[in-house]
């Protein structure tokens, strides 16, 4: 069985996706419909996860492909497409070269993230790129007290803290100051938010590292890959740790193809546009 899990706003009816599920029921594979926001559960005979969207979609695709050790594919109807292999009008070939078996598997660090309250876990989420923590809307900066394995780091004031793996590291991470990290590494980053200190830097950490990030002094909010918002108290702290398993991305590119989207998507070796002289 092939799974497609859809952006609510993409029609079911999209003439590539028609014709994906036309090309499939030829080849006498099952398919299985879902959308983003559904809460679907994947069947447990599905051999490749498809998302039709864009990043967005992927991420949370991640979520269930992890759990079900299920390969991705991600096709791209948004404008960035930085994780997705494909673009709507591959999708057939794309299909066939994976029934083919014509792909190689890349593989993500994902990070399973917690939130704990007087020795209590109150929440739980898995991600592909990044937990966010910072500050309230109507406070000021936040205070948090930053552990790695038990061994404190220190306290920060900042408007918060990303703690992103290194496919996220080219996500909300960047934008922040992080570093980027080619996505199949298992490093993690942490990466502080417009913090007090200019001696506060980011962070790169090696694999299966825990982070413990505590509100010693004040609230926050907190959300995994953009997900629901945590409202967190005074005294909760949030554990990071890398996922048991990692997900499984088909790609039809080669590994470099990551250093083609670095120039690409972010504007790399453009030319420059000269500035007028007034």
């Amino acid at each position: 069985m092939i799974a497609f899990l859809r952006h609510p706003r993409v029609d079911a009816g999209l003439p590539g996706l028609v014709e994906a599920r036309r090309f499939l029921a030829d080849a006498g594979v099952p398919v299985w419909d879902g959308t983003r926001d559904g809460g679907p559960a994947l069947p447990r005979e599905t051999r490749l996860l498809v998302t039709l969207g864009g990043d967005g979609t992927l991420l949370s695709a991640a979520r269930l492909a992890a759990r079900r050790d299920v390969p991705v594919l991600g096709v791209n109807l948004g404008r960035l497409g930085f994780l997705t292999e494909l673009e709507a009008g591959g999708l057939c070939a794309g299909l066939q070269r994976f029934l083919d078996g014509e792909y190689r598997v890349e593989e993500r660090t994902l990070i399973e993230v917690s939130v704990e309250r007087a020795g209590r876990r109150l929440r739980r989420a898995v991600g592909l790129n990044e937990l966010v923590v910072q500050r309230s809307a109507a406070d000021g900066l936040v205070r948090l007290r930053l552990m790695v394995d038990g061994q404190e780091i220190g306290q920060i004031d900042a408007d918060g803290l990303i703690v992103a793996t290194a496919t996220g590291s080219t996500a909300y991470a960047l934008a922040a100051g992080g570093p980027i990290l080619e996505p199949t590494l298992e490093e993690l980053v942490l990466v502080p938010m417009s913090p007090f200190a200019l001696t506060v830097r980011p962070i790169v950490l090696p694999p299966r590292r825990g982070v413990t990030v505590e509100l010693p002094r004040n609230a926050a909010v907190a959300s995994v890959d953009g997900g629901p918002v945590w409202r967190l108290r005074q005294g909760d702290r949030v554990r990071v740790a890398g996922y048991g398993r990692r997900l499984r991305m088909v790609r039809f590119t080669a590994p470099e193809r990551f250093y083609v989207l670095l120039r690409q998507k972010l504007g790399w070796g453009l030319p420059l546009v000269p500035t007028p002289v007034r």
